[in-house]
């Protein structure tokens, strides 16, 4: 044999046909299979990611970076905002307590032709029984799937409600903050500098509640004159003895849901202000970021006058608050009309 001569390799036999073929088929269908599931994946993350996208394409660059957060683009599940759905929404809450002023600051809002105030929702008791209740009801209502008759068109630039601080707001307020900073909600506390006045408002109002003075009808709020001197006549006896620590309960409820939701952008309106400063309703709109508009409201003040003439027990209730911190409240400066 030839030295150099090779021998015959000994190896695995290479395998027929049939089998090769098979085994190429078996790869071409998982490479098909996995490249079905990636398209399949890659699809529902653009219908997750749908709000998203909506923002992404409606998003214009006049928005401020840091205004980004505040500006939304709903899509209502029961209508469509059609040539509107890239108008940007701003959501808020008027957050306040009874007697302050919010009833008329809400009607005031809804009057301008951007802005949708939805009234306080929380009232019932089945939306704020817990806090998964609270945040479902606010999902509904920032979705604007929330119609009342303060509802605008769909092409609404500012959408909220207004909250009551005894209806649940403070009861679940970690939740709450968290939802309000992670949704861009913006903040209007309107609260009473006056606490004297609005004891006496919360007083007659209770009175009227059971009383109904109206022709059988209670209301909160009037909308003529003669209404409301019927109103007016009614002078609560104030409890002296309990006078003062009544106002220094309410002005640390107030201030420890403005400490709560000091991370929150957010604004501080008192009914004084209203009354006092012709700019701060422009402010508000300001904060909003609406068209400044002149506001209007067809709800007439009930209490015009002097405190003196609105207390069935005024002498007492002034030796009482005469020479304290609150003595303030008995001159009635910050009320001038």
């Amino acid at each position: 044999m030839h030295p150099y001569s090779l021998k015959s390799y000994k190896g695995a036999p290479f395998p027929p046909r049939p089998i090769f073929v098979f085994l190429i088929a078996i790869f071409g269908f998982y490479v098909c299979y996995i490249s079905f599931n990636q398209i399949t994946l890659e699809n529902r993350d653009d219908e997750n990611s749908g709000e998203v996208q909506s923002k992404n394409l409606c998003r214009k660059s006049y928005v401020p970076q840091e205004e980004l957060r505040y500006v939304h683009f709903p899509e209502p599940e029961s209508y469509s905002r059609g040539e509107c759905s890239c108008n940007p929404v701003r959501f808020f809450v008027i957050v306040s307590m009874q007697r302050s002023g919010s009833g008329w600051f809400e009607t005031l809002l809804n009057s301008h032709p951007n802005i949708s105030s939805n009234g306080e929702i929380f009232n019932r008791m089945d939306r704020r029984e817990n806090a998964s209740s609270i945040l479902q009801t606010l999902d509904k209502l920032y979705n604007l799937d929330w119609f009342t008759s303060a509802a605008k068109n769909e092409c609404t630039a500012a959408f909220g409600l207004k909250w009551m601080l005894n209806q649940g707001f403070l009861d679940h307020r970690d939740d709450i903050a968290s939802y309000l900073n992670k949704k861009g909600v913006s903040v209007i506390f309107l609260f009473r500098r006056n606490t004297l006045r609005r004891l006496i408002s919360v007083l007659a109002n209770d009175y009227d509640r059971d009383a109904k003075q109206l022709n059988g009808t209670h209301k909160s709020h009037v909308h003529s004159k003669e209404e409301a001197e019927i109103l007016a006549k009614f002078k609560p006896e104030l409890d002296v003895s309990n006078l003062i620590p009544n106002i220094r309960n309410a002005e640390k409820y107030i201030r420890d849901c403005l400490d709560h939701f000091n991370t929150t952008r957010h604004t501080i309106l008192y009914y004084e202000d209203i009354i006092g400063n012709r700019k701060a309703l422009s402010q508000v709109q300001e904060f909003l970021r609406v068209p400044v508009r002149r506001l209007v409201s067809r709800q007439v003040k009930i209490h015009t006058s002097p405190l003196p003439d609105l207390v069935k027990n005024w002498e007492d209730v002034s030796n009482k608050l005469n020479g304290t911190q609150y003595s303030h409240f008995l001159d009635g400066v910050d009320y001038t009309r």
